[in-house]
């Protein structure tokens, strides 16, 4: 089941502050055995799309100055007494993990809401093996991952800590190639595109009620036309696409939408 958030964003136990890279790589970390154990924090590995798709990942982890696409920010457990009965795949073990992962994630890599919404950097997570979860093993794994295109991960540098503050390189941030918004690919802005989330717009606060589907989107209509205008320095031509999100996104706390230029730049 696949568990990339890129809306993530919808923007609770560790405190980051202290979770860096670790260059030493302890022995153990994968196998059957190892898995009935939490693995450690701060530790890096080079996985593929396959890997972060799947529901658990034995892999060794690699020392972060050599090539890796993934790094573990947190590390935590679901409540033994809670879950005794749980099927190894209940999908409100995501709604769970996303409780904690979430927050850390945006601290970690220092993205603001916005830049959650428009970046090919992300987060996943991993259960123990369904052998190990039978056995009692409730420890779950969150990592940063960046998803290049739809079928690759792009290498991180030695930490992603801080990745995304201030303004992040176009490596970082996410376009689209396709003649619609709607149906084109998301890559990574350094790849042939031919649209670039360039901001999002703030449709209501968190206080306001879910105003409905129509509402939303002719806000996100209006709002986008607006701000990508200015963006291309109010070029006479210039088209612009947007994507907003529903009622569960609206109750999850999420107030944005992505505004899109057409741009090849």
């Amino acid at each position: 089941m696949t568990r990339l958030l890129a809306v993530a964003a919808l923007l609770l136990a560790v405190l980051l502050s202290g979770c860096e890279a670790k260059d030493v790589v302890p022995g153990g970390g994968g196998g059957r055995a190892a898995d009935l154990s939490a693995p450690g924090n701060g530790l890096c590995r080079d996985l593929d799309v396959e890997a972060v798709d799947a529901p658990s990942d034995a892999s060794e982890p690699v020392a972060c100055t050599a090539t890796h696409t993934a790094q573990t920010f947190f590390v935590g457990s679901f409540d033994k007494a809670a879950t005794k009965d749980t099927a190894y795949d209940d999908e409100a073990l995501g709604a769970t993990v996303a409780r904690s992962c979430r927050p850390r994630f945006t601290r970690f890599t220092g993205a603001t809401d916005s830049l959650v919404l428009r970046t090919v950097v992300t987060w996943a997570w991993w259960r123990p093996s369904k052998e190990a979860w039978e056995q009692g093993a409730r420890w779950f794994r969150c990592d940063v991952v960046a998803r290049s295109s739809a079928d690759a991960l792009a290498p991180l540098p030695r930490t992603a800590k801080g990745l995304l503050l201030g303004i992040p390189p176009a490596r970082w941030m996410v376009c689209a190639d396709g003649a619609k918004v709607a149906d084109a690919p998301r890559v990574a802005c350094t790849e042939k595109h031919t649209w670039r989330a360039v901001s999002a717009v703030s449709i209501g606060t968190r206080r306001d009620r879910w105003p409905g589907s129509r509402l939303v989107e002719v806000r996100s209509r209006d709002f986008c036309s607006d701000w990508v205008g200015a963006w291309t320095n109010y070029s006479l031509d210039y088209e612009y696409a947007y994507t907003w999100f529903g009622k569960d996104d609206w109750a999850s706390g999420n107030r944005l939408s992505v505004c899109w230029a057409r741009t090849e730049e």
